[in-house]
């Protein structure tokens, strides 16, 4: 039962354990909902009698219902506490869990999954769908099971006490049911819709905030505009069909229920005219009857939340069931030799981006990757740091097969620079320690200098305590990319990829960090991603990819003097600048 209800709603196996125990107390809290017909009956049957007939003695003192009006009262106060915990206190103890589950999920799915998914995709589930989540199981889903189980234990005593009029009462239950039933499916096509033009909403939003340069760049204020209006009003439109669906079967369901208390009345008093049951028998009935279908109204209530609850599972289950890296965490090669051998990969089955390839990248020396766009240089560079697994082949560092090794513990051996720098709303001492953590500020100053970063920091109003905004916006292109190249000096990594990591910088710039990258890749693996054919003119091995095969490979002097594709990309950009 445990293993179903943890499958079921995504619940860790305390989390089901807890849901358990929360449904069990909020059951007790729903029959306790009772205690003030128990009390009315009681007092109706012992004590009112005396009151008109002054001859016969009460059973029971006015003392005696004082203090039992005061012992129900303190056995539900106890009753409302102990279920508060079980539920609320427990459901945000799981959700907490939920998110911190989800966020080391995401530290072990391959890097490459982040640049494939939306930013807002991912967000929406580890923040919206975990927060709805939570106030669904605190609120709605307790509630739920505890009102079946509630009201079949109350139907069965009230049947067994009176079947007339426990018929007359709960002949409704069954009926709201059905209609609840019947829209369920209708009302799970709508929230789906509803769900993903939400998604298509904030996917717009994010997209925008993202691209607002660009927008603003070639004055595409209007359409940019224009498609939001019309995804939210998409939005609103299905919102609105969603709701007033709901809401048609919601009230009609609690219409019918409120129909069981007028058939009590009109049962009741066709039967206390013909002498079947006597006055308290009716009366206990009449204020059952306004009171024992509370708890299921409140699930009514919650109903729209609980039909979305299957689709926020799914969401939160598509993600936890993602395929992570995984592998030992010892590697201690004896060197850094990267090798590919017969190397084929894709990022989906049908498109081959790697194909067959095989080089040998030494350390020590700098090996250039090169080619025309698209032809599967950053993505073989990425799958040396295993960023992706790959299809077949094998990629060895030091002799050692990386898929067996966990992509944290390979990942120490790294330092990249990429194209595009992310740095944080820090200071830039904080963004160049990411480095290395235990770094002290004078060895991140001494990094920064020989990253070229000293011209521009110097003239900044705290130096490099200046806080530089989200992702740097306060810097220029080449000033990013200084810290980027700052940052992989200061960690010292034996392995270095660098991904046109001067292509944001001028010439004089480039020059002077060339002299920094030297220091930076002494005796080090390197593998150079780059357009510019003066980056890699003194490299140590060049290898040309188009379509993802290699077609060429060789010192750059050789393949100079053959008329292959890197003698054509040389020239053609020779040609270009004079």
């Amino acid at each position: 039962m445990l293993n179903y209800i943890q499958r079921r709603l995504a619940l860790s196996k305390k989390g089901a354990k807890d849901f358990v125990k929360g449904t069990f107390w909020t059951t007790i809290l729903n029959i306790a909902i009772m205690f003030t017909a128990f009390y009315t009956f009681i007092f109706l049957k012992e004590y009112i009698p005396s009151i008109f007939a002054p001859d016969i003695a009460p059973a029971k003192g006015a003392g005696y219902f004082a203090l039992l009006a005061l012992a129900l009262l303190v056995v539900s106060w106890i009753i409302a506490v102990i279920q508060y915990r079980s539920t609320f206190s427990t459901i945000y103890d799981e959700s907490a869990n939920r998110r911190l589950n989800l966020a080391e999920k995401l530290r072990k799915l391959p890097l490459a999954f982040f640049g494939e998914k939306n930013l807002s995709d991912l967000t929406s589930t580890i923040m919206a769908d975990s927060t709805d989540l939570e106030h669904t199981f605190s609120h709605a889903v307790p509630q739920l099971f505890a009102s079946i189980i509630g009201v079949i234990l109350i139907a069965i005593g009230m049947i067994s006490y009176n079947w007339q009029l426990g018929l007359a009462l709960f002949w409704v239950v069954p009926v709201a049911t059905l209609i609840l039933v019947i829209s369920k499916k209708k009302q799970g096509r709508g929230n789906k819709n509803i769900y993903e033009k939400k998604r298509e909403v904030t996917q717009e939003i994010q997209e925008g905030l993202e691209t607002i340069q660009e927008i603003k760049s070639y004055n595409n204020e209007a359409k940019y505009m224009a498609g939001l209006s019309k995804k939210l009003d998409d939005y609103e439109k299905n919102l609105i069909k969603g709701e007033l669906l709901t809401g048609v079967f919601v009230n009609g369901a609690q219409s019918v229920l409120k129909l069981g208390l007028a058939t009590v009345i009109i049962a009741g008093a066709s039967l206390y005219a013909a002498g079947k049951v006597d006055l308290f028998t009716y009366l206990i009935f009449l204020v059952l009857g306004a009171k024992v279908f509370d708890p299921v109204n409140e699930v009514f209530n919650n109903l729209a939340a609980l039909f979305y609850l299957d689709i926020r599972i799914n969401r939160v289950r598509e993600m936890e069931n993602l395929p992570i890296q995984s592998g030992t965490t010892e590697f201690n090669p004896t060197n850094y030799n990267i090798e590919f051998r017969n190397v084929i990969f894709s990022y989906d089955n049908d498109n081959q981006v790697i194909q067959g390839i095989n080089f040998v990248a030494n350390q020590g020396e700098v090996t250039a990757l090169v080619g025309p766009s698209g032809g599967g240089k950053t993505t073989a560079a990425k799958l040396a740091a295993r960023f992706w697994d790959i299809d077949s082949g094998e990629i060895l560092i030091g002799g050692q097969d990386i898929s067996k090794i966990d992509p944290e513990t390979l990942l120490k051996h790294f330092s990249v620079v990429f194209q595009d720098v992310t740095l944080f709303n820090a200071s830039i001492l904080d963004n160049i320690r990411i480095g290395r953590q235990d770094a002290t500020d004078h060895q991140v100053i001494e990094a920064a200098k020989l990253a070229q970063c000293d011209e521009f920091v110097s003239q900044l109003h705290d130096g490099y305590k200046t806080i530089i905004g989200e992702n740097g916006d306060t810097l220029s292109g080449g000033e990013r990319q200084r810290i980027s190249i700052a940052r992989a000096l200061l960690k010292d990594a034996p392995i270095i990829l660098l991904d046109e990591a001067t292509a944001s910088l001028d010439v004089e710039n480039e020059t002077k960090i060339q002299r920094g990258i030297s220091e930076l890749i002494r005796n080090k693996t390197v593998l150079v991603i780059a357009h510019r054919m003066r980056t890699v003119s003194n490299a140590d091995q060049v290898v040309v990819l188009k379509d993802g095969k290699i077609v060429e490979s060789g010192r750059p002097q050789e393949l100079r003097s053959r008329d292959g594709v890197f003698a054509k990309m040389v020239n053609r950009q020779l040609a270009e600048v004079i």
